[in-house]
C-alpha cells in the first residue's frame, strides 16, 4: 500500500497566489525526486452541519481560508529517500538566497505521514 504525507495549514487569502506559485514549485520538486502525487486544494466549503469544522479547528482568523495537502509514495521508506533528496535540495536553495519566505504561520500547520489502509 501507498504512503501519504499530508497537512493542512491555515492561509491569509491575499497570500493564495504567492503560496499558489510556491505549490507549484513544491509539486515540481517532489514529483522530479519521485513522488507519485502530489496535490494542493483550497477550502471553499468549511462549514459543516456534522463534525468539526476545518474553520473551527484551524481557529480561522477573518480572511483566512484552510489549504489541504498530500504527497503519495510508494511506501514509508520510499516518502524518507524521496523528502531527503527534497530537503537537501531546498537547504541548497536558501544557501543560494532562493527561497521564499513562507506566505502563512508555519507554527499552525498540522502534517503526518499515513499509511493508506484503503485504495480504489
Amino acid at each position: 500500500m501507498h504512503y501519504v504525507d499530508g497537512y493542512v495549514l491555515p492561509m491569509p487569502k491575499k497570500n493564495l497566489k504567492a503560496y499558489a506559485r510556491m505549490a507549484k514549485m513544491g509539486a515540481e520538486m517532489w514529483m522530479k525526486h519521485g513522488a507519485l502525487d502530489y496535490k494542493e486544494c483550497v477550502g471553499e466549503d468549511l462549514e459543516t452541519k456534522w463534525g468539526t469544522s476545518f474553520s473551527k479547528m484551524m481557529k480561522l482568523k477573518p480572511g483566512e481560508t484552510v489549504v489541504f495537502s498530500y504527497i503519495v509514495f510508494k511506501s514509508r521508506a520510499h516518502r524518507d529517500r524521496v523528502n531527503a533528496k527534497v530537503m537537501k535540495e531546498m537547504e541548497e536553495m536558501e544557501k543560494k538566497g532562493n527561497m521564499q519566505v513562507m506566505p502563512f504561520e508555519m507554527k499552525r500547520m498540522v502534517y503526518g505521514g499515513f499509511k493508506v489502509i484503503v485504495d480504489v
